[in-house]
């Protein structure tokens, strides 16, 4: 079965965690993911400036090893990332903004990758949000 994975909450929250190990489980089970869209809070979890506390999970660190590891396709959000001051080197030097958090396997793009996946998946499968 082919998954587009879509987060929507910051990576402290325990839907995050949910949507790590859900998408672990499905490669481990043969199945496929077209696409990680990371949407509103779910940004942050690709910010390469989170600092996780040394009792907990760092997630942001989790996230970016498996999508590197599986070469996956992890989009974020534009809109939301500039929100929230995720930005790769090209909007960083755009609004010119000082600092750069947002990096390599991770892709800045619009929703519109959020609806070619959606296309291109049998399932959509959503973790947070409002």
């Amino acid at each position: 079965m082919k998954f587009a994975i879509a987060l929507f909450s910051a990576p402290h929250a325990p839907s995050s965690r949910r949507a790590l190990a859900f998408a672990q489980a499905a490669l481990a089970g043969g199945h496929e993911i077209v696409r990680l869209f990371f949407y509103q809070d779910g940004v942050y979890s690709a910010s390469d400036n989170i600092v996780t506390p040394q009792d907990e999970l760092d997630l942001p660190a989790q996230w970016r090893a498996f999508v590197s590891e599986h070469r996956l396709d992890g989009v974020v959000c534009i809109a939301a990332a500039l929100r929230r001051g995720v930005l790769n080197p090209e909007e960083a030097a755009r609004y010119q903004r000082p600092a750069v958090n947002l990096s390599a396997p991770w892709e800045l793009s619009g929703l519109g990758q959020l609806h070619d996946a959606i296309q291109a998946a049998d399932r959509l499968i959503c973790f947070g949000g409002p």
